[in-house]
């Protein structure tokens, strides 16, 4: 074969440091549209993202090229530096440094899409630490939970 195709769907969840809530409604939009930016740059695309105040979910086709910490460490560095210009509120933001990524199967794409599109009723009732422990249950991931959260 001389091509080298590629289909790499992962699940990315990562929080603000400490999970402070600080993005807002109006900041939001402009958040995910610039995270999908970044993405694109890399030659990934961003399928679904969505998250509430103090995390975000993404549903994203992985480039081949990328290994996953590189293109997290880009997103999270690129957005960051861009939400720190869009005013004072923002000046101190910074993301957690860990992450959550999960490979799902194309018969996933449907049920994650929703799942992350309905982020924000899922937390009327569900922290974000107890959703996030749910996905490393979910997905089997070890974990010591003295090193999970920064």
């Amino acid at each position: 074969m001389s091509q080298t195709l590629v289909r790499l769907l992962v699940h990315l969840v990562f929080s603000t440091k400490n999970r402070r809530n600080l993005i807002t409604p109006d900041i939001e939009p402009d958040l995910f549209a610039y995270i999908s930016g970044i993405l694109k740059t890399l030659d990934s695309v961003c399928l679904e993202i969505n998250g509430t105040a103090n995390h975000i979910h993404a549903l994203v086709s992985q480039s081949k090229n990328l290994a996953l910490s590189s293109l997290v460490m880009e997103v999270k560095k690129g957005s960051s530096k861009w939400i720190k210009t869009q005013g004072s509120e923002f000046k101190r933001f910074a993301w957690q440094q860990g992450y959550g990524g999960f490979s799902i199967g194309e018969s996933g794409v449907g049920r994650l899409r929703r799942y992350i599109q309905l982020q924000k009723q899922k937390h009327e009732k569900l922290s974000f630490e107890d959703e996030f422990i749910g996905l490393l249950k979910k997905y089997n991931v070890p974990y010591d939970p003295r090193y999970v959260w920064d």
